[in-house]
């Protein structure tokens, strides 16, 4: 899946969705931080493929990982 997430006025006005659904992104991190796991999310938003959702925590995982790399280079 090339873009798991859709970004338009025209969808709940703006907010980040999962492509091809109307589920905001932050239901999935909503979920997560409340201790469910995945697959209920995934259970309770059927719309969203399971891919969608390990390539947004994947794309956020990578960018965590690349502050702190800019974060120790800064401090050095």
């Amino acid at each position: 899946m090339s873009n798991p997430v859709t970004i338009s006025p025209n969808i709940q006005s703006g907010e980040p969705v999962f492509t091809n659904t109307r589920v905001p992104v932050k239901n999935l991190f909503d979920y997560l931080k409340a201790g469910h796991s995945l697959n209920e999310f995934l259970e309770d938003f059927p719309s969203v493929k399971k891919e969608q959702a390990i390539q947004v925590i994947d794309h956020f995982e990578n960018l965590l990982n690349f502050q702190a790399i800019a974060n120790e280079k800064g401090a050095a």
